[in-house]
């Protein structure tokens, strides 16, 4: 049974050799979340770890998925910084472990970060993936609206520039 947590930091900190692996395996596959391949597991561990003090700050909300003890996703809700923008965060980081995609889990930890920004009068939400990604179904299938794309705005693991989709959400006030 797969459950999915809200960590603290110092649960993170603890969960960051695991979700180095997660990472390493997304970066591996050719998922585009931000890093270039290859990635060691040390590298990968450390940003997560250094990820803690946002959390401990409220910056950042991280949550993961458990099956069997071991973390087969996570997710990321990161709150804007400036008074003028309290109302809306960015969500980030959606990775699911190659093993354990197209069983809903990115669904899963999706809608648990959007309850969790409704209860905390987050109105909207804003996201960026790799156009053409399999994360553009989660996204669509989820409600989210798709505002345009952008060409070569990051790297894929490769190191090829891929064009961005830019989608949001608007949610329901408390």
């Amino acid at each position: 049974m797969t459950e999915i947590v809200h960590v603290s930091a110092p649960e993170l900190v603890t969960y960051a050799d695991d979700l180095a692996g997660l990472l390493v395996e997304t970066v591996d596959e050719g998922s585009s979340v931000g890093f270039l391949a290859p990635l060691d597991r040390e590298t990968a561990a450390i940003w997560w770890r250094e990820r803690a003090a946002s959390v401990e700050a409220g910056s950042i909300g991280i949550w993961i998925a458990r099956e069997g003890g071991r973390v087969s996703g996570t997710i990321a809700l990161v709150r804007a910084p400036l008074p003028n923008a309290r109302h809306r965060a960015e969500v980030a980081k959606l990775m699911v472990r190659p093993s354990a995609r197209g069983q809903g889990l990115g669904g899963a930890l999706l809608a648990a970060v959007e309850a969790y920004a409704a209860t905390e009068g987050i109105t909207l939400l804003i996201l960026d993936t790799e156009t053409g990604s399999l994360a553009e179904q989660v996204y669509c299938k989820a409600g989210w609206t798709k505002v345009g794309s952008v060409p070569g705005y990051a790297a894929d693991p490769a190191g090829s520039l891929k064009p961005t989709t830019f989608y949001y959400k608007e949610l329901a006030a408390p």
